[in-house]
């Protein structure tokens, strides 16, 4: 037995697709410049013996790490419970 979601049943369900997939790479992109950032300042903080602002930093890498893991993840497990549908 085949089941799979009927996504075609709802209107305006392409553009809902649009929407989701542009929201993702916004914020692919914002977490990866915030990885980046954080990281430099991280860098530059410790080498000057501020130890305040290397903390903050610190745990803005591992907070904008977190939700791209979070955003890539998503999409996978979604993919994984979809696939796990059609065998059900």
């Amino acid at each position: 037995m085949n089941v799979f979601p009927d996504f075609g049943s709802m209107s305006g369900i392409g553009d809902l697709k649009v929407v989701i997939g542009a929201m993702l790479t916004i914020i692919l992109i914002v977490a990866v410049l915030m990885i980046i950032v954080s990281a430099i300042i991280w860098a530059i903080s410790t080498s000057n013996g501020n130890p305040a602002v290397a903390t903050k930093a610190r745990a803005g890498v591992f907070v904008a790490l977190g939700a791209a893991i979070l955003a890539g993840g998503g999409v996978t497990w979604l993919n994984w419970l979809i696939h796990l549908g059609e065998q059900l």
